[in-house]
């Protein structure tokens, strides 16, 4: 097997997109080792087939593998600038890989002349109507790795995840293996699997496994300089109708996460199947959570009402950190059952009274 790296991974794809919309097949494939400088953008209308393909970004880089064609424009903050039905299939052995942490973290975003932390997904998606990624090995993610903010009427699923687990001792020595008490020194932090943000709706997430640093699938309803920065003014900002099913990862901290603050609301949620596979990892020593919805820590300008967060059903859960289930913050119409833990997992951390409001 060849080993080698071409390094215009970004030409190269770019050139097939080129040829594939001039021929009006609309359909490109992609075979090879390739290492990725540079963001490719995907147009409207288009399937993008990655067969056995392996993608890796370049040492030092601060880049996306994939966003859409309008992804950070003008236009594509607006509804009028909308892409719509893009896919990114994988065959055979498909991989996204982080390769060499580049060390951009949420702690150094946009300070020294650094990049804005988003610049870390492998895809970005911002303002699409209509998507579907799946199949895929994501591998080394530098943080969150498949990124959806204002995208809808999507499907993601079959995707495996293999974070770093690499933490770096007082003397600067590499050691594989985190350590719940020394979290401060995993070098690669908030390394989720899928995010779904602000102004997602119709969306369905299935057949996930592997291992994340931080959440397996966060669905997150805040108005942070992310939000804020890819908000489509015209939209609806609601996080709703996303079904979760038959998720089977270890996750450092919650396998399927729920969160919403500061007015976006996040409603009509499913989440059925969730099996927390740490029991046998070697990545760390000890998870969280399987589901967690709300926190008491503030986020944002306040803490969602009952009337923000509602019509959640969890079901079907099996638990193998310290909680299988967390629960935080005022919600209305929630149901949960079959829910079953580990030996010395327990079952629900109840805190819906508690929050901070400073």
């Amino acid at each position: 097997m060849n080993n080698t790296f071409n390094n215009n991974g970004y030409e190269h794809i770019t050139a097939l997109i080129a040829e594939a919309v001039a021929d009006g097949s609309r359909t490109a494939t992609v075979t090879g080792k390739y290492i990725m400088d540079k963001a490719v953008r995907l147009p409207s209308n288009f399937t993008l087939i990655l067969e056995d393909c392996h993608l890796r970004l370049a040492d030092g880089s601060y880049t996306n593998i994939f966003v859409n064609e309008h992804h950070d424009t003008d236009v594509g903050r607006t509804p009028d600038g909308v892409d719509v039905n893009i896919n990114i299939v994988g065959r055979g052995e498909a991989i996204l890989d982080g390769g060499e942490y580049n060390g951009l973290s949420e702690r150094n975003s946009e300070k020294d002349g650094m990049p804005p932390i988003w610049r870390n997904s492998f895809v970005l998606f911002t303002n699409v109507d209509g998507f579907c990624v799946k199949n895929l090995f994501c591998r080394n993610q530098r943080w969150w790795s498949l990124n959806f903010i204002y995208s809808r009427n999507g499907y993601i699923g079959n995707i495996d995840f293999c974070a770093s687990d690499v933490g770096i001792d007082e003397s600067g020595n590499a050691y594989h293996g985190l350590i719940r008490s020394r979290y401060e020194q995993t070098l690669v932090k908030n390394a989720d699997g899928v995010d779904i943000r602000q102004g997602c709706h119709d969306i369905v997430i299935e057949n996930i496994t592997g291992f994340t640093e931080d959440d397996t699938i966060a669905i997150t309803g805040l108005n942070g300089r992310l939000e804020q920065h890819f908000r489509v003014d015209g939209l609806c900002s609601d996080i709703a109708n996303v079904t979760v099913r038959n998720i089977r990862s270890s996750a450092f901290c919650t396998i399927v996460r729920m969160l919403n603050q500061g007015g976006i609301k996040l409603h009509d949620i499913t989440v059925d199947g969730v099996y927390d596979t740490s029991e046998s990892n070697d990545y760390f020593d000890t998870g969280l959570y399987a589901v967690r919805i709300g926190d008491v820590r503030l986020y944002g300008e306040r803490h969602a009402t009952k009337d923000e967060t509602y019509n959640i059903k969890v079901k079907n859960v099996y638990g193998n950190g310290e909680y299988a289930v967390s629960l935080a913050g005022d919600m209305r119409d929630f149901t949960m059952y079959g829910i079953e833990c580990a030996k010395g997992t327990r079952m629900l951390l109840d805190e819906r009274n508690t929050a901070e409001n400073t």
